[in-house]
């Protein structure tokens, strides 16, 4: 089983990206924002819960994601890997996450984390929010917090997996398919 970390702040390209490498590799794409929206959508009470923190920059507790996150391993066995988009984001999500992985004989095998600026990334996340329906791409005072909470939060992350020689940094501007051949770049030399 080959599994992946794509990294990458808010606005990086990840779901983009995600959904490419899925295809090639044929693996199981676990997003936490997609499983977290599929609960808003049902208007679950983890749903109503988590929106309120969303449209405020904030992220959703540990516990929940972790959850969800065993559940969906669970529901796919035979997979070749997964694709972990949006997880983990701290260094207690990255312990739960390997320990989760260990018991299922499995590991991270790579860390990609995508690399944009600021400036980049309001940018895009304001043009999405024109289209995307999602409340937390509209007003540029929180997108901007959830970036700043995304560099204060998950600079953990990167160092937690940079110990273990996993982090493969891959400039995340310029044209969508010179971003997908870097990031296949990365994967192949760990596949053979």
């Amino acid at each position: 089983m080959f599994n992946i970390i794509l990294f990458g702040p808010p606005g990086s390209g990840k779901g983009t990206q995600s959904e490419k490498l899925v295809a090639k590799y044929h693996l199981k794409h676990l997003s936490t924002g997609d499983l977290l929206r599929s609960e808003i959508a049902a208007q679950t009470p983890l749903g109503l819960e988590a929106k309120s923190l969303m449209d405020k920059g904030q992220l959703v507790p540990d516990e929940v994601v972790v959850g969800m996150i065993s559940s969906a391993l669970e529901q796919h066995p035979d997979a070749k890997g997964f694709l972990f988009d949006g997880f983990p984001r701290t260094k207690t999500q990255c312990e739960a996450l390997d320990a989760l992985l260990k018991l299922k004989h499995t590991q991270i095998n790579v860390v990609l984390a995508l690399e944009v600026s600021e400036e980049e990334l309001v940018k895009r996340l304001l043009n999405r929010g024109l289209t995307s329906g999602r409340s937390d791409d509209t007003n540029e005072a929180v997108i901007r917090a959830r970036i700043e909470e995304y560099n204060a939060k998950t600079a953990t992350v990167k160092a937690y997996y940079a110990k273990f020689n996993k982090v493969v940094d891959v400039k995340g501007e310029g044209a969508v398919e010179e971003i997908f051949n870097s990031l296949c770049s990365e994967i192949n030399k760990r596949l053979s």
